[in-house]
């Protein structure tokens, strides 16, 4: 069976699972593999819970009528996603950047949707499984597709544009993360930048943060540049949630932190670039609630939680902090987890990070992790059981508490300890 024969099947539904646990009926199951397990093994399961096709790489789990045999499962998924996207011809808007991008993403998708029939990337499913997968979400009712890509080392994001090739593009930020694989914050710079040579290349539309000289200097001489930076934005208030004056029209947001402007002003900058009525654009940035652990206030008895434990590098750690340290409240905790991915910067920038805190008007502050344990400072502890045997011998009353660290932290299990 060939692809475009596959496609005829997949186009009856337009599903594509790759996870037996997540079957849908009539869907393509890609028997993919990892370090830990074999989806060819799970093809009779998947058949068994309603998969119409498997596409597999090993002969042995071969079925006449049910399976398709590929040299590759991974390659196979990634060609048939770029197909799909051919098929479509939509319009894609593709982000990057070091912070913010999720965030964003969700902004510029509540936008867009108030006019447009838009999908968007489930939360940070970003690589280079994530984006095909997203891709093949979209549908012929989808009129925009909004891609995230994430990356941690060079020719990633160049890579994932050969597989989207996105009409749109913008970059956040450059910022100290996933040093380790980009080699360096000029690393990060040079792999973020592949999506605007590529959108150059293709003479296709890159919009680019005014307020960053990088990204000025990076785009120099490219066409079909949008600036975002909008002179009509203008932040009001920061504490605790941001408010927004944009074309004397007040928007009351549910985000908190000054860095969650920048990323506001990117989803209603590229909102008018697609001409979304300016009310629209108002409902749309107040109606945005933030989740899955990013810059979310949490009231746990007498206590308010700034939960942003999604994720961690120094420049996030570095802006939350300062955030954090805006804010007027007589008791602030901060507690921190290690920052990974850092490579042989990573010593460096746990000290300063530790530096940083220890220097602001904090009550508390906590670090936790190997990282941290190994720079000078004080309150730090090894790992989260050591720190939660601690921490729970303290009573926590009346307290605003800042909770930030890697995803592999998994700070969240913070809150079960806090009443």
């Amino acid at each position: 069976m060939n692809i475009q024969d596959l496609y005829k099947y997949y186009c009856e539904s337009y599903l594509v699972d790759t996870d037996t646990r997540k079957i849908r009926k009539n869907s393509i199951f890609f028997a993919l593999k990892g370090e830990n397990f074999n989806g060819n093994a799970f093809v009779q399961d998947a058949l068994k819970k309603g998969a119409r096709y498997c596409v597999i790489d090993e002969q042995e789990f071969f079925i006449e009528g049910k399976t398709i045999l590929v040299d590759d499962v991974l390659k196979s998924l990634q060609s048939f996603a770029n197909y799909h996207r051919r098929q479509l011809n939509l319009p894609i808007v593709a982000l990057t950047g070091s912070n913010g991008k999720t965030t964003t993403k969700e902004l510029i998708n509540e936008v867009l949707s108030t006019q447009y029939r838009t999908k968007a990337t489930v939360g940070n499913f970003n690589n280079h499984i994530g984006v095909p997968l997203t891709l093949l979400s979209f549908n012929p009712e989808t009129e925009i597709g909004i891609v995230e890509m994430g990356a941690n080392h060079q020719k990633e994001i160049e890579f994932l544009c050969s597989i989207a090739e996105p009409d749109y593009g913008y970059i956040t930020n450059f910022g100290k993360a996933h040093l380790e694989g980009f080699g360096g914050v000029k690393g990060v710079v040079k792999g973020k930048s592949e999506l605007y040579h590529f959108l150059s290349k293709n003479s296709k539309t890159i919009f680019v943060n005014e307020d960053d000289e990088k990204q000025k200097d990076i785009t120099k001489g490219m066409s079909n540049i949008v600036y975002v930076n909008d002179k009509e934005t203008k932040l009001l208030t920061k504490n605790p949630f941001l408010e927004i004056d944009y074309k004397s029209i007040k928007i009351k947001t549910q985000l908190v932190g000054e860095y969650n402007f920048k990323n506001i002003r990117a989803a209603i900058s590229i909102g008018d670039y697609f001409n979304i009525d300016s009310i629209n654009i108002k409902n749309a940035i107040e109606n945005y609630i933030p989740k899955n652990n990013r810059s979310q206030i949490i009231k746990l008895g007498t206590n308010t939680i700034l939960l942003d434990a999604y994720n961690a590098n120094p420049s996030s750690m570095e802006a939350a902090l300062n955030n954090f340290n805006t804010i007027d409240h007589p008791r602030k905790i901060v507690i921190l987890g290690d920052m990974f991915e850092l490579g042989f910067e990573a010593s460096t920038e746990h000290q300063n990070i530790a530096n940083l805190a220890n220097n602001l008007d904090f009550h508390k502050v906590y670090f936790v992790g190997e990282n941290f344990f190994s720079v000078k400072t004080g309150n730090k502890f090894s790992n989260f059981e050591e720190f939660i045997n601690f921490f729970t011998s303290k009573a926590i009353l009346d307290s605003y508490l800042l909770i930030k660290g890697s995803r592999g932290m998994a700070l969240e299990r913070v809150l079960k300890y806090i009443s």
